[in-house]
């Protein structure tokens, strides 16, 4: 169990990212005296995450923001649906789905994205695939506002992601659709287009913040401006 003064706080990493990454923001976060969980993503299945995930929050004592960046968004939108305690949603340069929407659909829903051709496959013994950003394409294609030292880091600590849960589109009811939900927008995002994050976060009817020249990696570029927002959906 968690027992909190404040709200907790559960960050939800992506794809090609892991949980230290949130290490900037949590730092802010907890400044303000919340709890702060930086959840490992199993990066397995969207069904398969969003499990974990909400199991660590059925955990948890008290209210609840929970967090996701990029295809942790898929996550947290299953995770939250009937979850008593999240009192609010947080979309980081995320995926909102509705059913039937994959992170590879929506992804491709407005043009931008150049993450197919940076992507490197391992394949593994049930079939699937493992897929990774090539180390030496990472900083162009996630992270160009992020310094050049800390990228090679975060290119070699990546999580990958299976291709399967990229392409399993979310089912069932999605958490945004009744939780107050604030959208981060990552105007030089090159893995999901600002074009399809604004298209989320209008569809969500969520208060959402645009931050020009941030890459994909907005966590990173921009924590202060991540954390600002996270408090805000505190106060709900």
């Amino acid at each position: 169990m968690v027992e909190n003064a404040k709200t907790t706080v559960v960050l939800v990493h992506g794809a090609f990212a892991e949980s230290g990454g949130w290490g900037p923001v949590i730092e802010l976060v907890r400044a303000q005296g919340h709890q702060v969980i930086s959840a490992a993503n199993p990066l397995r299945s969207v069904a398969f995450d969003a499990g974990q995930v909400r199991a660590l929050v059925d955990s948890i004592d008290g209210p609840v923001v929970l967090v996701g960046h990029s295809y942790g968004g898929m996550v947290i939108s299953k995770a939250a649906a009937g979850a008593d305690n999240v009192k609010s949603l947080v979309f980081v340069a995320a995926f909102a789905p509705e059913s039937g929407d994959s992170a590879v659909t929506l992804s491709g829903k407005f043009p931008g994205s150049t993450l197919a051709q940076t992507l490197r496959p391992v394949p593994l013994p049930d079939g699937n695939q493992d897929m990774y950003v090539a180390q030496e394409l990472y900083r162009n294609q996630f992270a160009a506002d992020v310094p050049a030292e800390v990228t090679r880091v975060m290119a070699a600590t990546q999580r990958p992601i299976t291709l399967a849960a990229l392409e399993e589109p979310a089912d069932g009811a999605q958490a945004w659709a009744t939780t107050p939900s604030f959208f981060l927008i990552s105007e030089a995002d090159k893995n999901i287009p600002a074009a399809a994050q604004h298209f989320m976060a209008e569809r969500a009817t969520g208060e959402a913040v645009s931050i020009d020249g941030a890459s994909h990696a907005v966590f990173a570029s921009h924590p202060a401006e991540v954390a600002d927002l996270i408090l805000r959906a505190a106060q709900v």
